[in-house]
Parts: structure tokens; C-alpha cells; sequence
């Protein structure tokens, strides 16, 4: 599970800078910095507050951060292909406010 790649994947398609991420979720800079490099472990309430500022539920983000040994009965492509859709549904959720 790669939630750093994730987080920032969701952060540069809500078109967010760290800073402004890091202003919405109440969490320093510096500490973003090091969850989107996967240099620290986020506790649970630094995802809810991210997921929270990203506007997408947590299940989503643990989702996109899956590998295909995280979820051995799908495929790589499948994952692949979960993750562009869901991609997809955010971009039309961007004209809407919030995913779900």
C-alpha cells in the first residue's frame, strides 16, 4: 500500500499545492511532505483530516493506495483501471464540490 502516492495523485488532481493541502487537513507542511514520500506512516486522523480536504471518503483513498498485493484477487490492470476511473469520477466531482 503506497497511501503517500496516493495522497499526492488526489492533492495534484484537485490541482492543491502542499501548502494549501496542508492548510485544509491542519497539518504542517513538512509532514505532508513526508507522507506523499512515504518517509512517514499517516495515523488515522491525519487521513481522515487529508481525505477530509480532498473531499473524498477514506475507502477511496485506501483504494487508490492498494497495490496488486494489497488485493491479490484483482489484477494489476484491474487496479489500474479502478484507479483511472476513479481518476475520472473525481474530475466530475470537481464540478459538483465533493465526490460523494
Amino acid at each position: 500500500m503506497n497511501l503517500g502516492k496516493a495522497i499526492r495523485m488526489c492533492r495534484k488532481k484537485r490541482g492543491f499545492t502542499q501548502g494549501e493541502l496542508a492548510d485544509l487537513a491542519k497539518i504542517s507542511v513538512s509532514h505532508l511532505c513526508l507522507l506523499e514520500k512515504d518517509k512517514r506512516d499517516p495515523s488515522l486522523s491525519a487521513i481522515k483530516a487529508i481525505s477530509d480536504a480532498l473531499k473524498i471518503p477514506i475507502s477511496v483513498l485506501v483504494l487508490l493506495a492498494s497495490q496488486h498485493n494489497d488485493i491479490k484477487e484483482l489484477s494489476e490492470n484491474q487496479i489500474e483501471e479502478l484507479s483511472r476511473n476513479i481518476m475520472e469520477i473525481m474530475d466530475g466531482a470537481d464540478r459538483q464540490e465533493s465526490l460523494f
